[in-house]
């Protein structure tokens, strides 16, 4: 059975929210075109987060608003197009900004903090379209990249725990079908390739409290994390890839692995 791309999402603003495209964009070195170009500042006064928004080594995973330290925040939805990001609800648009207006941009900053006051304020938006804000472009090797995760992984877990476990608990970019659970781990420092794109697989991916949100909801009851690591003693979900070159990507492709 081949292993073929089952969804593809991207998240316009980090950690945030999740769009599903049947097609993207892939650039070298920098992942899926228009992925995670934008985030929230967190407890920073501006000069600090005009900073971190122009320079990934400034940057720690606490300067920002993610799920980890907001969960209200994950029923909420972000769109981007046109150069306008629009801030949704239940399917309802709550504000509508042009990303290329800084006093649009604090509107946006300044609704959320209306909607949800227990938020750690001020709030910015960054915008980064060189060096997007990725989990991997604030450690000790700076990288853009793409998270690839296998559904029947996600499958063995649920069994084993006895849960039915949605997928998109785990945000990837890119879920795969028709591997073994598991098998990719195998792939760690090797090469793929899908439709002619080829990426270094880097590592896997560490989780941390955020899987435990339902989706849509800040309902945390599942302590997912906590039954990773108790069902396989780690706490890893998924692994991450580089693209090495330029490339289109579609829902069906499939994938090759190399040596």
């Amino acid at each position: 059975m081949s292993c073929l791309i089952s969804s593809i999402n991207y998240s316009p603003v980090k950690s945030l929210s999740f769009e599903s495209v049947n097609s993207c964009e892939i650039k070298k070195d920098l992942g899926i075109l228009n992925d995670r170009i934008f985030a929230f500042s967190r407890g920073i006064e501006i000069e600090k987060a005009q900073l971190i928004e122009k320079n990934p080594n400034e940057r720690k995973l606490n300067n920002f608003l993610t799920l980890k330290n907001s969960p209200v925040l994950n029923k909420y939805n972000f769109i981007f197009n046109d150069n306008k990001l629009r801030l949704m609800l239940h399917g309802k648009e709550l504000i509508s900004i042009s990303t290329n207006n800084k006093e649009q941009s604090q509107l946006l900053s300044n609704m959320l903090i209306k909607l949800e006051g227990s938020l750690i304020k001020p709030i910015s938006l960054l915008q980064n379209t060189a060096f997007p804000f990725f989990d991997t472009t604030h450690s000790d090797k700076v990288f853009n990249s793409i998270s690839l995760i296998n559904l029947n992984s996600i499958e063995d877990f649920g069994k084993k725990i006895n849960q039915t476990i949605e997928h998109q608990r785990f945000r990837g970019n890119l879920y795969v079908k028709g591997i073994d659970a598991w098998e990719e781990y195998n792939w760690i420092e090797k090469t793929i390739s899908i439709n002619n794109i080829f990426f270094k697989v880097e590592r896997r991916i560490p989780r941390c409290v955020a899987i435990n949100l339902k989706p849509q909801t800040d309902d945390n009851a599942l302590n997912l994390l906590q039954l990773l690591k108790k069902t396989y003693n780690h706490f890893d979900m998924g692994i991450y890839l580089r693209p090495l070159n330029d490339g289109k990507i579609e829902v069906g492709n499939k994938i090759k692995t190399n040596q």
